[in-house]
């Protein structure tokens, strides 16, 4: 415990630091100009960072990237901003910062794994794994920009639960009944305290709070249910064998208006469902959770769940409209919520489509020695393409096996790569995020992450060395590990 409080005590310190190079900025008047990933915890950083600039009356701009690269860079140094900052990205890419930002006022605030390597003397790096503290799991890059936000002014107190949002948003619920650990769960304490989240462990279906139960079973693709997934009149008859009435008064019924009898009835089927189909016992677990509920949010909006909020981030993220969800972070509750939900809706059903695409497509995923393969090539959207594998990677056979699954983007001659690993390899000490690093730089690309998550942008002629490599690396990779069962 006492090395915890160490790490954290030792990654506070890095906080002020940022937190004072903030406000020296605002007091000379000078532009902050925010950097940000198009994920939900990207949006949430962002919204954390843009709420706590208008508190502080900073001049300040945001700007959503899908990626960094060299033009990104460009783009930002033409602009001649005070203040440079990172959010949620960064890490990875500390030598592209040194060719093309060098001598720029910068801040990163990431959770990645960093690049190996010195950096110039203006950028300060907070990172909780700079610290020992693990960023795929404890800390979120919403997370990180929390704590500066926090520093700048305790009463930022109140933004805690888009931080909470944020975490869930990358899948940080890592810990006993799908709760947080590490600095998470300080983070999660302070939203607590601020009297924004309430806790409490149920089924996690998405929509708990907004969708008919037949509709939020429908649209459960974590885990993937066969036959369930995507199919509204089989989740019906589901619900009809098991006698739980879809409406109340002519009122459909959301997953919390059922009773305990009935979410046991709904869980017990599901499970056996699962397990007819091959699933082991512990993917039907997954169904099984901590709920965090936004206290101040409205009842039957896709916000006042702490999980759908952070899918409608990445859905206002993923469908090209990153703006809305910034906005909701910093407070619209209006037009932007509204047509976020249509950006929701859109791209759940884009999910769908993907899936039962590659259910019809059987040989786009592939089994190498090493690795599953999802060939997504030009029908999968790039923007869509991690939603994709991280469904996919809790639905594969062989759990010591990572997938990897690629988008096309043909006006920029790249493929969007998205890697997964699970929970027994990670446990194992393997590494994703630097052995897509190593694979994506030996194919002129770049790369790098999270060992459970990661990505990597590479030419498109050069995508089959690409997967040559993983497929080399990884089973060098797991040469001694003990995966155990």
């Amino acid at each position: 415990m006492e090395d915890d409080q160490g790490a954290i005590q030792s990654l506070l310190e890095e906080v002020s630091k940022a937190a004072n190079l903030i406000l020296e900025t605002v007091r000379k008047g000078e532009r902050v100009c925010v950097e940000s990933h198009l994920d939900a915890d990207g949006i949430a950083a962002a919204g954390i960072l843009g709420k706590s600039l208008y508190r502080v009356q900073s001049n300040f701009r945001i700007r959503i990237e899908r990626w960094f690269d060299e033009k990104v860079a460009e783009e930002i140094a033409s602009e001649s901003p005070g203040l440079i900052i990172f959010a949620d990205m960064g890490s990875g890419y500390l030598d592209l910062l040194n060719q093309k930002l060098s001598g720029k006022q910068l801040i990163v605030l990431d959770h990645h794994q960093p690049l190996k390597g010195d950096v110039s003397e203006l950028f300060l790096q907070v990172n909780p794994h700079l610290h020992g503290i693990d960023g795929s799991r404890d800390l979120s890059g919403a997370g990180v920009s929390y704590l500066i936000s926090k520093k700048l002014d305790e009463s930022n107190i109140d933004l805690a639960y888009l931080a909470v949002v944020g975490a869930l948003g990358d899948l940080q619920d890592k810990y006993k009944e799908r709760s947080f650990g590490g600095v998470n769960k300080i983070i999660v304490e302070d939203a607590v305290k601020a009297g924004y989240l309430d806790l409490d462990v149920d089924l996690l279906l998405p929509g708990r709070e907004t969708r008919p139960i037949h509709k939020a079973l429908a649209y459960t693709t974590s885990p993937f249910i066969p036959d369930i997934s995507g199919e509204e009149d089989k989740a019906l008859a589901l619900l009809a064998s098991l006698d739980i009435k879809v409406k109340k008064m002519e009122k459909w019924r959301a997953l919390r208006d059922l009773s305990q009898d009935e979410k046991k009835k709904l869980f017990s089927a599901l499970a056996g469902h699962l397990a007819s189909k091959g699933f082991e016992s512990d993917v039907a677990m997954d169904l099984i959770g901590t709920i965090y509920t936004l206290k101040h949010e409205e009842p039957w909006t896709p916000l006042r769940d702490a999980r759908e909020f952070a899918l409608l981030l990445n859905a206002t993220g993923r469908t090209g409209k990153p703006s809305l969800g910034i906005s909701i972070c910093m407070g619209d509750r209006g037009m932007s919520l509204e047509r976020a939900e249509s950006a929701l809706s859109e791209y759940r059903q884009n999910i769908v489509k993907y899936l039962n695409w590659l259910n019809e497509n059987p040989d786009r995923i592939e089994e190498l020695g090493s690795i599953y393969v999802v060939r997504g090539e030009n029908f999968i959207e790039e923007k869509m393409i991690s939603a994709i594998s991280t469904i996919l990677s809790s639905n594969m056979p062989k759990r010591t096996k990572p997938l990897i699954a690629y988008s096309i983007v043909s006006d920029e001659g790249i493929v969007k790569i998205s890697a997964r690993a699970t929970d027994l390899l990670i446990r194992s000490g393997f590494n994703l995020g630097e052995i897509i690093r190593v694979a994506a730089e030996r194919s002129s690309g770049k790369g790098g992450g999270h060992d459970i998550a990661a990505g990597a942008q590479v030419p498109c002629d050069r995508r089959l060395d690409f997967i040559r490599l993983m497929d080399e690396l990884v089973r060098e990779n797991l040469k001694g590990i003990n995966l155990g069962s």
